[in-house]
């Protein structure tokens, strides 16, 4: 029904009448659509009104002018979900997400434009949001509540107090919006201290907060801000991510949390991030970079309300009690079946080094320098760069310049050096082999695009693959092969090549099935890689833990065979692979 209203005064009011907003964050992109049903029953079943979820420009633009709102990306689909099960929705369709995300959403072949600058007025930066929006809210406008659609609010930009003071890009951004017909409240979201939230602001539009404890002193400092507004806390930190290398799983103080809630529940509103996670499906794990580099896990658990595959926790029991003091708590039938299953353990049926099958699956590009990713089309996934080097023998240091995230390197098919992040700042020795002496050695070198980072001043700085050149004894090195390997054709991957003890290597397994259910893949034993089931890459593993086992959601399962392959980096595989029924995050 058109002509409903949603309104921002000393509180919210929805046609009219005051409304408090208990929200929960799902995040549509990092759950498979067959469960979003599911997730949706249980927001609603736990007390909340409302839904919230960021949009990614990178899945909907993955290609410059290339638009993608189908299947697990059907943005429309998944808001009139929410609509049918009597929910509100909050978007927020910033070019900027943050959300742990690769690149805080941004698409990678924004860097390929020289000079371009992220997150700012610049008026190639602009353009091409502008083209993006001219898509998007094609989709949004219609969804809104003025329209007979559920979106309440929807958000300018993400933690711009952080980032930047650039108010009149921010400007932009609304305006843009409200040229593409949007008539919702727009709000702000950033870091609770009065001067994030200052920098972030825009005037007329509702500043909100993002925190999870100390909820009193947050909605003071909010308050100097906004005035007479509604209290908002746009992001109720429940729990955390995790990074690789971390000792183990984040979890949050659940009495605390209780706490937190009940002060926002008198105070004001909320939305809890997250109520469910999901996952960080293929290469779109984002990091962070204070020290060091930091790249997040492939589960984006979080430690949420529901874990990674929407099973429900203490935390909903225990919030659910706590919302029912201030709001009704409906009936909800859940409808989707969902079940764990243990399938056991896979050995692998073939075997093959990538070195083997590079022909099949990626066409070599010459240069004189390397170039990196974005130069070359790739957005994601790993890249060869190969030379043939004479008198290596004479070589007493290497150093790549302008390298991200992490190398590995081989002379003659034997892995001869691995550096990392900060690493990858500082010359090395290398030992090039018995052969250096008699002639040239074939050098390759294997980058991987561990997820770019998400949050602050070095998201500017995000190419990755090597951006200047290789340098032997501080001499620039010439004459390179490249050849791109985002793995989006695993398909093409010849198992009838040669399998290599210590390469890069791909594994086939195959899974002979009856029924689908939810299940964990066990990566303990292998080193570092990524999985496909079906031909969908299901993320990352890394030994370096804490996660140990890849969510593999059923419906990306069918009954009968199902293929599985593991590509793994380091030369470390145990060969096989187990299908658990229970998750270990570590």
């Amino acid at each position: 029904m058109e002509g409903r209203t949603f309104e921002i005064k000393e509180g919210f009011y929805l046609d009219g009448v005051p409304f408090r907003i208990i929200s929960g964050g799902i995040h549509y992109f990092r759950v498979v659509p067959e469960y979003w049903q599911d997730r949706l029953e249980k927001l609603k079943a736990m007390g909340c009104n409302t839904v919230e979820t960021y949009v990614p420009w990178n899945l909907h633009e993955p290609k410059e002018g290339c638009f993608d709102f189908t299947k697990g990306l059907d943005l429309a689909r998944f808001i009139r979900m929410a609509q049918d099960l009597g929910l509100y929705v909050i978007v927020r369709p910033s070019p900027y997400i943050c959300a742990e995300w690769e690149f805080g959403g941004l698409p990678a072949w924004l860097l390929a434009k020289e000079g371009l600058r992220v997150r700012s007025r610049q008026g190639q930066f602009l353009s091409c949001v502008r083209a993006y929006y001219k898509e998007l809210f094609q989709i949004l406008t219609p969804l809104q509540i003025t329209k007979g659609g559920p979106i309440i609010l929807m958000q300018i930009e993400n933690e711009y107090g952080y980032y930047g003071d650039d108010t009149a890009y921010l400007q932009a951004l609304q305006q843009m919006m409200e040229e593409e017909g949007v008539e919702v409240p727009f709000v702000t979201s950033d870091g609770p201290m009065e001067h994030t939230l200052r920098k972030g602001s825009v005037p007329s539009v509702l500043a909100t907060g993002n925190f999870g404890s100390r909820t009193k002193e947050r909605f003071a400092a909010l308050k100097r801000v906004i005035g007479e507004k509604p209290l908002m806390c746009m992001e109720f930190w429940v729990g955390w991510f995790d990074a690789w290398g971390n000792e183990k799983h984040s979890t949050s103080n659940l009495e605390e949390n209780k706490k937190d809630l009940e002060d926002l529940l008198q105070l004001g509103n909320l939305n809890f991030y997250m109520f469910h996670g999901g996952t960080n499906f293929g290469f779109m794990n984002g990091s962070n970079y204070y020290d060091r580099l930091t790249p997040d896990v492939t589960s984006y658990d979080y430690d949420a309300i529901l874990t990674e595959d929407g099973q429900i926790t203490e935390k909903y029991k225990e919030f659910q009690k706590t919302i029912r003091k201030y709001a009704p708590v409906p009936e909800v039938k859940l409808t989707t079946d969902i079940r764990r299953k243990d399938y056991g353990r896979l050995e692998a049926e073939a075997e093959v080094s990538l070195f083997s099958t590079l022909a099949a699956i990626s066409t070599p590009q010459e240069s004189l320098l390397p170039q990196t990713m974005e130069q070359l089309g790739q957005n994601y996934g790993y890249i060869l760069y190969r030379s043939q080097v004479k008198n290596s023998h004479l070589i007493e240091k290497v150093r790549l310049v302008g390298a991200n995230d992490r190398a590995l390197l081989f002379v003659n098919g034997e892995q001869k050096a691995v550096r990392y992040d900060r690493e990858l700042l500082e010359e090395f020795s290398m030992d090039f082999g018995k052969e250096a002496s008699e002639g040239t050695v074939q050098l390759d070198i294997l980058m991987e695009n561990m997820g770019r980072v998400n949050f602050g001043e070095k998201m500017q700085h995000q190419k990755k693959g090597i951006a200047d050149a290789v340098l032997f004894d501080a001499a620039i090195h010439s004459g390179w092969e490249q050849y791109c390997l985002p793995l989006d054709n695993i398909e093409k991957v010849d198992f009838a090549g040669d399998a290599i003890e210590g390469t890069p290597s791909f594994f086939a397994f195959s899974l002979e099935i009856d029924e689908t259910a939810d299940t964990f893949v066990d990566m303990s034993g292998w080193g570092k890689g990524c999985v496909f089931v079906n031909g969908v890459n299901i993320g990352r593993f890394w030994e370096a833990g804490p996660q140990k086992r890849l969510y593999l959601p059923a419906p990306l399962l069918k009954q009968g065979t199902n293929r599985i392959v593991v590509f793994e980096t380091d030369g470390k595989s145990s060969r096989s692979i187990a299908l658990c029924g229970e998750p270990d995050l570590g």
